[in-house]
């Protein structure tokens, strides 16, 4: 878990705050509808809302093009919710202030779509759900835009920059995919999503010195 050393205002920005409510009202829907039939698979592993929301690999047949973005709104568990969505208010609201309402959600968007693709491709037979590939891209680009920014991540007992945030989240990442570590994580979508995210950042910042 990350605290962060410096200090972001109290309140929230408009996109972020929208972001973290449709999140919630998704999470409410998923206790009150997986209950009442199967999953698409025909058995209950899942739950009826969140299999046909989640994000199937395309190669199990139950993929629908929609679940490249219904699977940015449904999460596992409330711890799962919850530290998803500090994230996203940690890191996103400072971001939209900076970029604006509009920029910040397409952001957002083609963060949560490349984690997407990438898990759908690279993962045989798999299922993704939640916000964490789009949130890995808000996280590459405040660490490129806010590289010096220090946080607190139990439990190392000492400061870390933004910048080795992202690249320490990367090498786990790497390191769970390759062996296996971590359980049900999703790492191809945090990198795919923490790749958009930087590919973005420095298109964009080459984009306005161009226009500049």
């Amino acid at each position: 878990m990350a605290y962060n050393s410096y200090r972001p205002s109290q309140s929230s920005t408009p996109v972020v705050l929208n972001l973290i409510i449709i999140n919630a009202i998704v999470f409410v829907a998923q206790l009150v509808f997986d209950k009442t039939g199967l999953d698409v698979t025909g058995g209950t592993n899942f739950g009826w809302l969140t299999s046909r929301i989640g994000l199937w690999s395309i190669d199990t047949g139950f993929f629908k093009p929609y679940q490249l973005v219904t699977h940015m709104f449904a999460h596992g568990g409330f711890f799962h919710i919850l530290f998803n969505m500090y994230a996203l208010w940690l890191f996103g609201a400072a971001l939209e202030r900076l970029w604006g309402p509009k920029k910040f959600l397409i952001f957002y968007f083609l963060c949560g779509l490349a984690a997407g693709v990438a898990e759908m491709f690279l993962v045989p037979i798999g299922f993704a759900i939640g916000a964490s590939g789009a949130i890995m891209g808000l996280l590459g680009a405040f660490a490129y835009t806010f590289p010096n920014i220090q946080f607190y991540i139990l439990p190392i007992p000492f400061p870390i920059k933004a910048k080795y945030l992202a690249i320490l989240y990367a090498a786990f990442d790497l390191f769970g995919q390759f062996s296996g570590f971590g359980g049900n994580v999703a790492h191809f979508a945090h990198l795919g999503g923490l790749a958009m995210g930087l590919i973005l950042c420095i298109f964009w910042s080459k984009t306005s010195r161009r226009n500049y």
